[in-house]
């Protein structure tokens, strides 16, 4: 029988893995008053046969509580309440980081405490709607052009955020620069229209981005800092534009400079976006000499195909995790995959669709 390195445990800069699979980052809207609680740390600890999990989007401010039920992980409730799933995924062997997902434009003011406001880059009002409880879909408004303090708060925020992160147990912490997210709002030539320092050139559009990923590092090492980057996703309103390969080649040498652990690389075309070139993917590959992980629309064998000629090093797997808690082992038995996939309970807030989808043979 063959034996696949997809299966094997790996070292990852100072992390021991048991193996090269890594849960995708979901959002799943289970946490009650942005407070992270026991239904979600029995939901990873039933998971937690990956080599890796990546935590939904969690805010490190209550600015970027955008979506209906996100955890945020800024106060001393939601720090203790993260502390039961970090405990719940090590007491099995697992490594578990938390993806800082700081929505900026992509949010509605009815989800989000009072006292917040809806930042971005600049005030360019995103197209398309998202849902809030209490009046079901609404526009997006257009937000609040960051100014120069609300740029240092913002980035001291994320800071404070990482600290929370390591107080409450986690390996380490994903930074969210995709699905069109404040980070990658800053990224793009389409929702960053500034005129200052941090808009216009690539090098300027990259600096709050890089800024956040220093500053992270330095706080809680860089052995424990990753990010995620989707070049060609098209996701909350992000169209593309002529400097993309441009921006995540000089991007990718940045980080590789500031030397975080990994770099996770999201290719949409599964959910219908076009396809990262496999240029791009390989001359980032090449540029970044840490932990590149792959996302998107991967099952084992194309898993396998990619870790084995040397384009990643780990491949996430996110809708596959849903319905088959214990996915590891199936790949591991060569047992079928659960084709019962309840989409419709993806976002409601209970244990439907969330913890109740059973073991193989159950």
């Amino acid at each position: 029988m063959k034996e696949y390195q997809l299966l094997t445990p790996v070292k990852s800069g100072t992390l021991e893995l048991k193996n090269r699979v890594v849960m995708a980052p979901m959002t799943r809207c289970r946490a009650i008053g942005n407070v992270p609680n026991d239904l979600i740390a029995e939901y990873y600890r039933q998971r937690s046969g990956a080599g890796l999990i990546i935590t939904e989007g969690v805010s490190p401010s209550p600015n970027g509580l955008g979506y209906a039920r996100i955890p945020g992980i800024f106060s001393k409730e939601q720090v203790a309440g993260w502390e039961k799933t970090t405990s719940a995924v090590h007491a099995t062997g697992g490594k578990i980081f938390v993806q800082f997902m700081h929505s900026g434009r992509i949010s509605h003011p009815l989800n989000m405490p009072e006292g917040s406001q809806i930042l971005a880059p600049s005030a360019v009002k995103a197209a398309g709607q998202m849902w809030t409880d209490s009046q079901q879909m609404q526009d997006f408004p257009t937000p609040k052009a960051m100014t120069a303090d609300e740029l240092i708060q913002t980035k001291n925020e994320f800071v404070e955020a990482a600290l929370n992160a390591v107080e409450a147990g986690f390996d380490g912490v994903e930074l969210h620069s995709a699905n069109g997210y404040l980070l990658e709002q800053f990224l793009s030539p389409v929702s960053n229209i500034r005129t200052d320092n941090y808009g216009g050139s690539i090098e300027n559009r990259c600096r709050f981005v890089l800024e956040v990923v220093a500053a992270v590092a330095e706080a809680i090492g860089k052995e424990k800092t990753g990010i995620r980057l989707s070049p060609y996703g098209v996701a909350s309103d992000m169209p593309h534009y002529p400097e993309i390969d441009a921006t995540y080649t000089y991007l990718a040498e940045k980080l590789n400079n500031i030397g975080i652990v990994y770099i996770h690389l999201v290719d949409h075309s599964a959910m219908g976006a076009p396809p990262v070139p496999v240029e791009l993917k390989k001359k980032i590959r090449g540029i970044f000499k840490n932990t590149i992980i792959l996302s998107g629309g991967y099952e084992k064998e194309r898993a396998e195909a990619d870790i084995e000629s040397g384009l990643g090093d780990l491949v996430a797997f996110g809708r596959p995790f849903i319905n088959n808690p214990d996915l590891v082992e199936r790949f591991k038995n060569n047992q079928a995959l659960s084709a019962d996939l309840k989409m419709d309970l993806f976002y409601s807030a209970d244990e439907k669709g969330y913890t109740d989808y059973p073991v193989y043979g159950n």
